[in-house]
């Protein structure tokens, strides 16, 4: 079981991830060709020569990127942390690295994006963590490639001269840092990811280290992409998301996610008892792609709303029904009933409930609610809560459930006959 031994990110529930590179300008498609996979990896998937990629750092100047909108933004959001691709795997930075001269201040911005944000989020007590590529990087001709022969590399040579010095400019000029987002370890030894987690924790022992270090060392699970556990998950994780297909940006990838079902991922992987950290993939000019800013308004919405029923919840006990109306999420003394499709009957009923219930409400308004508890007639537990008619053809709202017990009791299902 992975414990980060961090209680923010334990009570943080949902953060913001933030994929940006010279990979926003090419905004999927490159001297006329489109990449059929995700926009971020177009330079490796296009086999586009490094020296080519590289003339992008004369056009990159994102002079909309907004530090104190976006984070601002974040926590309307809901938001409790915020983690920035540093280094993807294309291998430029988005800080000033004396380590690399493939860095931002080397484009027309010639500003250090990252210090702008990580001061922003200071200002407005967000926490910031850190992507950073450790495996990969198409650039550097010792870093690794996927689905390319690594065989000559060498890669000590790369952990030697670019990414134990780029981690160590990270954590040593930026103040504290939240957690360092590793991802693909792909050829990376055990002892090559020790040392980078040592590194990591000789500098700022706090940094949580991400799941996607190798090898196991990571202090939290990190999920595949997109994908959500089927059951409740002990031990802290994460699930890295995104809004439509693809991480960086893309001009042709419309498929937006409407803020209904990302409102139901965030409540599964909360019930789950895990965080969602989702992406948002600013244009070239840094500027948000307005479908993520409205979409994310509306999830920002609930969550605000409901926010005694997102943080600092805790693993939801299986429950033995599927009740198609309802999501749950629980802290001690409270189970959240999120009604996320209308009920359409004067009561709201849930079986096998073995809980002293105290009281109910509306979570969003404390609007008391009649309710009745017991056994049924063939001895299970019940509870049955009033709704009042302008609830019962209601979506997305939720209603809190006080009772005596720390925690919820589940009873299984018997049989009936």
């Amino acid at each position: 079981m992975k414990d980060t031994k961090q209680k923010w990110f334990k009570e943080a529930k949902f953060g913001l991830f933030i994929h940006f590179g010279l990979y926003s300008l090419l905004a999927g498609e490159y001297k006329g060709e489109r990449t059929d996979s995700i926009a971020e990896w177009i330079m490796n998937d296009l086999d586009i020569p490094a020296k080519e990629y590289e003339k992008l750092i004369k056009d990159f100047n994102p002079v909309r990127f907004d530090p104190k909108l976006i984070v601002s933004k974040a926590k309307s959001w809901g938001m409790r942390y915020i983690v920035l691709t540093s280094k993807h795997h294309e291998g430029f930075a988005l800080y000033h690295s004396r380590v690399s001269d493939y860095n931002i201040m080397n484009t027309p911005y010639g500003r250090d994006l990252l210090r702008e944000l990580k001061d922003e989020c200071d200002r407005q007590g967000m926490k910031m963590g850190l992507y950073y590529s450790q495996a990969q990087d198409w650039d550097d001709p010792n870093g690794y490639a996927a689905r390319k022969d690594n065989s000559r590399k060498n890669f000590r040579k790369y952990l030697d001269q670019k990414c134990l010095p780029q981690i160590e400019e990270l954590l040593t000029q930026y103040g504290d840092i939240a957690l360092l987002w590793f991802d693909t370890p792909m050829g990376t030894t055990e002892e090559e990811s020790r040392e980078i987690v040592e590194t990591v924790k000789k500098l700022q022992p706090n940094c949580i280290v991400s799941g996607r270090i190798g090898n196991g060392l990571g202090e939290y699970m990190t999920t595949g992409d997109n994908f959500i556990p089927a059951v409740p998950f002990e031990g802290d994780w994460e699930v890295p998301a995104t809004l439509n297909d693809t991480w960086g940006y893309s001009k042709f990838d419309h498929a937006w996610k409407n803020s209904q079902k990302l409102i139901r991922i965030l409540l599964k992987i909360n019930a789950r008892g895990g965080n969602y950290l989702l992406n948002i993939g600013p244009k070239a000019d840094g500027s948000i792609p307005e479908e993520s800013v409205e979409i994310l308004d509306q999830v920002g919405g609930y969550v605000r709303e409901n926010a005694d029923s997102i943080f600092d919840t805790f693993r939801l006990p299986s429950y033995s029904y599927e009740i198609q109306e309802l999501l749950f999420t629980c802290k001690p003394h409270k189970l959240f009933a999120h009604v996320v499709e209308a009920i359409h009957r004067s009561c709201l009923e849930i079986l096998n409930i073995a809980n002293r219930v105290n009281r109910a409400y509306i979570t969003a308004t404390g609007e008391e609610l009649e309710f009745e508890s017991g056994i049924t007639c063939e001895g299970d537990g019940f509870l049955s809560i009033r709704l009042p008619e302008k609830y019962r053809e209601k979506a997305y709202y939720c209603i809190t459930i006080e009772y005596e017990e720390e925690k919820p009791r589940f009873t299984e299902i018997r049989d009936k006959d």
